[in-house]
């Protein structure tokens, strides 16, 4: 297994691999905190426009670190129905948490851009970084925001990442 010594390092392997593809018109996108300076590493070597895409889980009103589904910018949300029925959730108190975790989404991504508008994805690659990948869940809904906001093409770019049970 590769073993990175910190997350710019990290981001800088990953900017060698992806340098091989030659990305058209590629913005690159961190899922803050950790991924942001990895993709800070890959925007550099690909002379690309840094952003980030901000995503949240939409935890179960009883059990939180339990997600019933996430949600991204742009109004994007993935529920898993499955979770839901599980747990009994009403559309109640889905709504409920739903607008907690979007209020929560456009703090944080109104702080981290520091004012600055989003910058435009259309016509363009969407490079999704992050320091890594557990269950995929994140880079899904970060995917669906970028196409939401019109990228003609994603790619997600991770360090590391659990294999498949």
């Amino acid at each position: 297994m590769t073993q990175y010594r910190d997350r710019s390092s990290a981001g800088k392997f990953l900017a060698g691999r992806l340098e091989t593809l030659r990305i058209d018109k590629p913005v690159v996108l961190g899922l803050p905190r950790g991924g942001v300076p990895v993709a800070a590493e890959v925007a550099a070597a690909l002379n690309a426009p840094l952003d980030i895409v901000v995503v949240r889980k939409l935890g179960s009103p009883y059990n939180p670190e339990l997600a019933m589904g996430a949600i991204g910018e742009g109004g994007v949300r993935v529920l898993n129905h499955d979770v839901i029925a599980a747990v009994r959730v009403s559309k109640r108190e889905l709504v409920a948490v739903e607008r907690d975790e979007r209020t929560e989404l456009e703090r944080r991504a109104h702080l981290l851009r520091e004012g600055r508008t989003p910058v435009s994805l259309h016509g363009r690659t969407a490079v999704i970084v992050d320091d890594g990948m557990a269950t995929g869940a994140s880079a899904a809904v970060a995917c669906r925001c970028a196409r939401t906001a019109g990228a003609a093409a994603v790619i997600v770019a991770v360090p590391v990442a659990s294999p498949k049970p």
